[in-house]
């Protein structure tokens, strides 16, 4: 997770979690260019390890850093990153997209009334059959989406 620590050899502090050298790799190794937005953008998204993120999050985790994007902005790198196969974009209630920075196969949780998306381990979830895909297609991927509520106390 990124959090500043003391490093023990110098007494300097030493970020863990993504630096901005990773990101820069990255968005290379995808073919983006890692302009100052992206990988402040980036650097914001996966500093912190696997998590769901809407558009609105990030632009308020950006204005916090001080990151001068504008909502469009973020939109747009979201889209680019979830193209080029950094993050999993997750379509729900169409109104509400979320953007996972785990690529893995897996399924979702979503908290109805909150902005709360959980993970389901693909072992947790067996999906026996499946019908076959119209001619010319192939199945690319399949997302189960199970929603919650809370219980009342």
């Amino acid at each position: 997770m990124d959090r500043l620590t003391q490093d023990e050899g110098n007494g300097a502090d030493a970020r863990q979690g993504c630096p901005f050298h990773d990101v820069r790799q990255k968005l290379r190794r995808v073919g983006l260019r890692p302009t100052r937005q992206r990988v402040s953008l980036g650097w914001l998204l996966f500093a912190k390890g696997d998590r769901h993120v809407s558009a609105e999050i990030l632009y308020e985790e950006a204005m916090k850093a001080r990151v001068p994007v504008s909502l469009a902005t973020v939109y747009n790198t979201l889209h680019q990153f979830t193209e080029a196969g950094l993050l999993r974009e997750l379509a729900i209630d169409g109104a509400k997209t979320f953007f996972d920075t785990d690529n893995s196969d897996h399924h979702h949780f979503v908290v109805d009334g909150e902005d709360k998306v959980i993970d389901i381990p693909a072992s947790a979830i067996d999906v026996a059959e499946l019908p076959p895909a119209p001619e010319g297609y192939e199945i690319s991927r399949v997302d189960v989406v199970v929603r919650l509520r809370k219980i009342a106390d």
